[in-house]
């Protein structure tokens, strides 16, 4: 099962068997921000939640990317790692 569109992609998430690695999970969460949100303008965080501060980082990251581009990165990423976890 493939997916072509950003709801097909994250249904195909919900699927996954197991858990992607704590990179797969930035890039497949930063992303899907860049796509939806476009470029990060929140807060940084503050303090010692480095789960916060690792996803803003990974969403920071794709600043400037549009959301089309990260929308078809989204997309194939997921199809990628369906391969792996489903």
């Amino acid at each position: 099962m493939k997916a072509n569109t950003l709801e097909e992609a994250v249904a195909l998430t919900k699927k996954f068997t197991s858990k992607p690695s704590n990179d797969e999970l930035l890039k497949i969460y930063s992303h899907y921000k860049q796509a939806t949100v476009g470029d990060n303008e929140e807060e940084r965080p503050t303090g010692f939640d480095f789960v916060a501060a690792a996803k803003y980082n990974a969403w920071l990251s794709l600043k400037g990317k549009t959301k089309e581009e990260a929308e078809s990165e989204y997309i194939d990423l997921v199809n990628k790692l369906s391969e792996k976890y489903i």
